[in-house]
């Protein structure tokens, strides 16, 4: 038997709760959902889990319920991580291994990747992309993004390919103050690209003003503001969520509209 390749990558600081990732793996669950059942292996890998195990075990609690066979990996560099998450592998379908961005030799048909590459620097991102790419199974969707501490604003990019399809907003609307407050929570390829004339500088910039004229509707609650705001939006910018994702928070534009490459 090959031994598996070495880790590709660095251990970072694991911070993670419980129901941290609802919004990503909400968001999965339903589009991808045509990806696993046409799968002849629905392997799945969470990639760089943490400190705690919990957000891959309710990972596979989610996609179990659209493919109850789904098996969940979860890769970790650090070798204790490893260690103590095999000891909390209860359900079936569900288990750790040592590994980074090679993926450990696995050819998933998905991979999450929550808050890693936001602690590498902007330069390793397209690396990351394409060595997560390259070790899928064919036709396979790497979702990588970031969120804050207790899952209440996301932001994450579907990669296909090793290149960018498109970029997702998910915010928990009674949190919500403003959507400018997502900035703080873009994916590494967009963050600090947050700035006047850049695409995903305009995307919030317009959503933030949506939100601010649809002030009248706060009287009806926090999702009928936000599902006001996101119909200004679509005058404006090409959206791929539909409205029943719209009416849980969650808005996807094509990567076309924040891509950062071109200079205005």
């Amino acid at each position: 038997m090959s031994r598996p390749p070495r880790p590709r990558g660095v251990v970072t600081r694991g911070t993670t709760g419980p129901q941290r990732l609802r919004a990503i793996d909400g968001w999965l669950a339903a589009r991808c959902a045509r990806l696993l059942a046409d799968a002849a292996d629905p392997l799945v890998v969470d990639l760089g889990y943490g400190g705690s195990p919990v957000t891959t075990v309710e990972l596979r609690a989610r996609l179990a319920a659209v493919r109850p066979d789904v098996r969940v990996v979860g890769l970790e560099i650090d070798p204790a991580r490893v260690a103590e998450a095999a000891h909390a592998a209860d359900p079936p379908g569900l288990e750790f291994r040592r590994g980074g961005f090679e993926l450990a030799g696995l050819r998933p048909v998905l991979v999450r990747a929550a808050n890693v590459l936001r602690q590498y620097p902007e330069s390793a991102v397209a690396g990351a992309w394409a060595a997560v790419s390259a070790a899928q199974a064919p036709g396979g969707l790497l979702v990588e993004g970031t969120c804050d501490e207790l899952g209440r604003y996301a932001t994450w990019v579907a990669v296909v390919g090793g290149r960018p399809a498109s970029l997702t907003l998910a915010v928990r609307l009674r949190h919500l103050d403003r959507p400018a407050t997502l900035a703080e929570r873009l994916p590494k390829a967009l963050i600090h690209h947050n700035v006047p004339g850049q695409g995903v500088h305009r995307l919030l910039s317009t959503l933030d003003d949506a939100w601010r004229v649809a002030a009248p509707y706060a009287a009806f609650g926090p999702r009928q503001r936000w599902r006001q705001a996101v119909a200004a939006l679509a005058g404006s910018v090409p959206l791929l969520s539909r409205a029943a994702e719209h009416r849980r928070g969650v808005v996807t534009v094509p990567w076309s509209v924040v891509d950062p490459s071109p200079r205005d």
